[in-house]
């Protein structure tokens, strides 16, 4: 008998709203939604379907108004904002489409940023940072900054950055918006890597449906909901 995976993500009947009354304005109404792990998940839809409220509940940064929120088991709704900062800090990989790199930093420094929040001792530290840079082929360009950096590197120093604590989950938000054709493939080949190789589930919002077809799954929001009949399952 196989024994089912526990979800790493779990939604539950989740709604997020603001204001009351007439005024009441809804972003979510009862989302249902399991992630297992390992998977790599593309989250599309239109402006105000409520993906970007969704992604922002499952990094921690929001909770529901209703609902449960189940991060590998752990209702997070019930946990305090600093308790949720120790779980983004310690489970959670983000990458943005405007890289948030610090300007002035080397990639090298940069990478070492989340470790820095660790408190981890800074030999250790430099010695996974350039792991982490090795890991998306940019050893080579560690003590560059960013401006002496393609928009293509600097997007692989954010997902080194990213994956140097090996998180259990990685979001990425339109993480290939601001580069071409060639470097967006290039980035999501090293996504699915990531995800293929070493087994982290990979949570993406995307507009663009060519990226979306490099995740196992897509999930289609509008309105407040998950379309069920536009999403797609195992389409690769």
């Amino acid at each position: 008998m196989t024994i089912p995976l526990k979800s790493v993500i779990e939604l539950k009947e989740t709604k997020k709203y603001y204001g009351q009354g007439d005024a009441t304005a809804y972003a979510l109404q009862g989302v249902n939604l399991s992630i297992q792990p390992g998977e790599f998940v593309a989250i599309m839809g239109p402006s105000g379907s409520g993906k970007s409220t969704a992604m922002n509940i499952i990094g921690c940064l929001d909770v529901p108004t209703e609902g449960d929120y189940l991060f590998d088991g752990v209702n997070v709704g019930k946990l305090s904002r600093d308790q949720r900062a120790l779980l983004r800090r310690h489970y959670i990989g983000f990458i943005f489409q405007g890289f948030n790199l610090l300007g002035k930093t080397s990639a090298l420094e940069n990478v070492e940023l989340p470790l820095l929040y660790r408190g981890i001792p800074s030999a250790q530290r430099k010695s996974m940072a350039m792991e982490a840079l090795k890991s998306v082929g940019l050893e080579n360009v560690a003590h560059h900054t960013p401006g002496e950096l393609s928009g293509g590197q600097q997007q692989r120093v954010a997902i080194a950055r990213a994956i140097v604590t090996n998180p259990l989950v990685l979001l990425a938000d339109e993480p290939t918006g601001n580069l071409d054709t060639a470097k967006s493939i290039e980035v999501m080949e090293l996504l699915r890597s990531f995800n293929r190789d070493k087994g982290i589930t990979i949570i993406m919002v995307t507009h663009e449906n060519d990226m979306a077809q490099f995740a196992s799954r897509i999930i289609h929001f509008r309105d407040g909901h998950i379309d069920i009949s536009e999403s797609q399952n195992d389409h690769l």
